[in-house]
């Protein structure tokens, strides 16, 4: 999600939502449903990668389950088409072009979700960048460098944005941030991709214990094999590389990206009101 120069915001302005001071606004309803009924309804969600597979899953979740989105990304034809989507199944979105390796982008663009519906109530930190796979003394510097700076440095900025939103606003909400479960063992393959998304689940900790004070919960969620395009990407970098892995998985294959959004989903509702600091495992049971 990097290479743009800054920031460019697209939207329309809506009426803003009534501010509360309780993560607590809705009584939640059946998974699957949708407005006052919603898992979601009444939240504010800011969701980065949410142009693509898992981010992508997750905004037409999100808004199926009575949330009002702004979505997050890098490529505004791939943000455009899934806003589009949410919007003719009668969902509220917009989305904002952002690029997680510029703070000036990260924090516009969660300051956005606050100029389009008056509030924020919880973030979903999906966006991320992969590494050319192999041995870590075969990746360039430069490879390492923007590993960090998306995976790692990216949620920070995020995180940092969002809780000073949510303070402002909602007062009380929810962040989660995507991990991997390759960040839970060594990872040959990927190294230095497992080793910025262990670091994120450090920052999660972090954050959970600084900010549950407040009210605000900070968890993770760790997929396992996962049919988006970054997969099938290594795949024909490492043909054979998705039955290796689902060979390794006692469900004996790969996670459909809604699959992991609806574990994103419950820890950032209400549902999950005495959850944070965690790392969910969502793996088909890779790690068990």
């Amino acid at each position: 999600m990097s290479g743009a120069a800054g920031p460019r915001l697209v939207g329309m302005n809506h009426t803003p939502i009534t501010t509360t001071t309780s993560e607590h606004t809705t009584a939640p309803g059946p998974s699957g449903t949708s407005g006052a009924s919603g898992l979601l309804a009444g939240k504010v969600a800011f969701l980065t990668g949410a142009g693509r597979g898992i981010g992508a899953a997750a905004a037409r979740l999100f808004a199926r389950e009575g949330a009002r989105v702004l979505l997050a990304a890098r490529t505004e034809s791939q943000l455009k088409a899934v806003t589009e989507e949410i919007r003719a199944a009668g969902g509220t979105a917009e989305y904002v072009v952002c690029d997680l390796a510029d703070p000036a982008s990260v924090r516009a663009a969660v300051d956005r979700s606050v100029e389009l519906y008056g509030r924020l109530d919880v973030a979903f930190n999906n966006g991320a960048t992969g590494q050319p796979p192999g041995p870590m003394d075969q990746l360039s510097e430069a490879d390492f460098d923007h590993v960090c700076a998306v995976n790692l440095k990216g949620p920070w900025l995020a995180m940092n944005a969002e809780v000073a939103a949510i303070r402002a606003t909602a007062r009380r909400g929810a962040v989660v941030n995507t991990s991997s479960v390759g960040a839970l063992m060594a990872n040959p393959w990927l190294p230095a991709y497992g080793a910025a998304k262990r670091a994120v689940n450090s920052l999660t900790a972090s954050a959970a214990a600084t900010y549950g004070p407040e009210g605000i919960r900070v968890n993770a969620i760790a997929p396992g094999t996962t049919l988006t395009e970054m997969l099938h990407e290594w795949d024909e970098k490492t043909p054979g590389i998705i039955d290796q892995l689902n060979a390794q998985t006692p469900l004996g294959r790969a996670a459909d990206p809604e699959e992991i959004a609806q574990a994103a989903a419950w820890l950032l509702s209400d549902r999950s009101s005495y959850v944070t600091g965690t790392v969910l495992r969502v793996d088909g049971g890779m790690r068990a």
